[in-house]
């Protein structure tokens, strides 16, 4: 659609355009921070706000201190256009000339030709998109050695494996060019579904040069601060911030009083092991064992394959010790190489116990790799003690949450969790005063209508004899299995660990 309307319209797409640029130059994301965008629709979810004002809302964004706005300037699905692109920049212009805070001006458009370079600069554009999925080699190539020539940003998104591959070719042909002219942004959303998926950024954060960029499913500050705590250099956030302007302000806080930490680190790490597992397993799921109280339990499920394998730190029959898992860390890690290691997780259900505050020191000591919240709100982790000043310990030690799952008001707080930041949520199957490890199931019919399309990470009642059928009924992401493997708790069995495993490898 859009060659076409090129070839009916021209490359300006019969706007006016000025002869020459008439605007100064802000570096697009010459520091850590949001590019907001201006943006009245979208192909996923059609009209966001169909009467914006441009200038109203970008200038609402400089308030708010984005380092970047994103115009979309293409107009069947996104309801934008070059007029757009050149009000903004002169808005900021004025602000420059005021002494106020400017906005580097992104051009977002579907750009296919190398003259459109030229366009989004004499329209006032300090940076350009260019989709790599969509360019050839070549093209990619002289549109960022295009955008070099005028002292503009190429912002290069990719996502799929051979996108990499392209970066890395513009990469080099623009040398040392490249450090100050690539900027690189990872789409959470697939634009071929349209779903999104923040554990995506998180696979391919490494792969990336220093100046990246998390795109898309950015909805809260708490996502913005997720997206920071994976060492990215900027946010782009769309309708989130084009429905509700007011939220730029706590948008752009959260990104910028962030910092790349542990809890990024644990999804990154888990992230590339997913990677990796569907490089080899396909549509396997991830498995963890929890609940290990001996060595011999723990290296046998490790040899058989599993992915994580748990440590209760909660007053339960499988409570463990920070002495054994110490041992049990060092051991695994002394006979496994790095990358056939599973990652080991404490599960607490009161932070404040001694029991919980243990795994937590393990944590951050990095013996355990994640703390599994079962059932705790990670809000309760802000505390205070006596003569310290309050802190925020969610910020001080990997983790990860899981809810416990009977009724549909269950899923209330899965939601609550989702807007909080967490990219994955675990459901455990909900039994009035016991933490987990029971051996019941979450009803079906409760999953079946309330999941959502989150990929599932499963527990409760997962054994040998039914994981296949729950596996193919739900593919889900992650299954987590303690009591279906076991003869007393805490106590593996090893024919039902290798059953279990040779269950999942059958499943379809």
């Amino acid at each position: 659609m859009r060659r076409e309307d090129i070839e009916r319209l021209g490359l300006n797409f019969g706007i006016e355009i000025p002869e020459k640029r008439r605007v100064g130059h802000t570096e697009f994301l010459g520091n850590a921070g949001a590019i907001l965008e201006v943006k009245r629709a979208s192909p996923s979810k059609g009209d966001i706000a169909p009467d914006l004002d441009p200038v109203e809302l970008a200038n609402t964004y400089a308030e708010a201190h984005a380092q970047a706005v994103s115009v979309l300037t293409e107009g069947n699905f996104f309801k934008g256009s070059l007029r757009d692109l050149i009000a903004v920049a002169d808005l900021m212009e004025r602000r420059r000339k005021q002494g106020e805070h400017t906005c580097a001006v992104l051009r977002k458009d579907f750009l296919l030709y190398e003259d459109e370079i030229d366009i989004a600069y004499r329209c006032g554009a300090d940076a350009v998109l260019l989709i790599a999925r969509i360019l050839e080699d070549d093209q990619l190539v002289k549109m960022a050695k295009r955008a070099q020539s005028f002292d503009l940003q190429a912002f290069v998104e990719v996502r799929e494996t051979d996108d990499f591959r392209k970066l890395q070719i513009v990469t080099e042909a623009l040398g040392d060019a490249a450090a100050k002219t690539i900027v690189a942004g990872v789409n959470s959303r697939d634009l071929a579904t349209f779903h999104t998926d923040p554990l995506i950024p998180a696979g391919v954060r490494h792969k990336l040069p220093a100046k990246a960029v998390f795109e898309s499913g950015i909805l809260t500050p708490a996502d913005a601060a997720y997206a920071r705590s994976l060492g990215f250099t900027g946010i782009l956030v769309g309708e989130a911030v084009a429905k509700n302007p007011p939220l730029a302000k706590d948008v752009v806080s959260s990104f910028e009083s962030g910092s790349e930490n542990a809890r990024g680190q644990f999804w990154k790490k888990l992230a590339k092991q997913r990677t990796e597992h569907k490089a080899t397993k396909k549509a396997n799921p991830l498995v963890k064992i929890c609940g290990i109280t001996r060595a011999e339990d723990g290296l046998l499920a490790a040899e058989l394959g599993t992915d994580m394998l748990g440590f209760v730190f909660s007053t339960t029959k499988r409570l463990t010790t920070e002495e054994f898992v110490r041992d049990f860390a060092a051991k695994i890690h002394a006979s496994r190489a790095p990358e056939e290691t599973p990652l080991l997780v404490g599960v607490i259900t009161d932070p404040n116990s001694p029991e919980g505050k243990t795994a937590i020191k393990l944590a951050q000591e990095g013996i355990l790799d994640a703390v599994q919240l079962h059932g705790v709100a990670p809000s309760s982790l802000a505390c205070h003690r006596e003569h310290e000043v309050r802190s925020d310990l969610s910020q001080a030690f990997p983790y990860y949450c899981a809810a416990r799952i009977g009724e549909p008001a269950d899923f209330e707080y899965v939601a609550t969790l989702r807007k909080n930041g967490e990219p994955r949520i675990l459901l455990d199957a909900k039994v009035e005063g016991i933490p987990g490890g029971t051996g019941k199931t979450i009803p079906e019919s409760l999953l079946l209508e309330k999941a959502g399309d989150l990929p599932l990470w499963l527990a409760g009642g997962i054994n040998p004899e039914n994981a296949a059928t729950l596996i193919n009924k739900f593919q889900p992401e992650l299954i987590d299995v303690s009591s279906g493997v076991e003869d007393a708790p805490g106590i593996k069995n090893s024919e039902k660990l290798q059953k279990l495993f040779a269950e999942i490898s059958a499943s379809k």
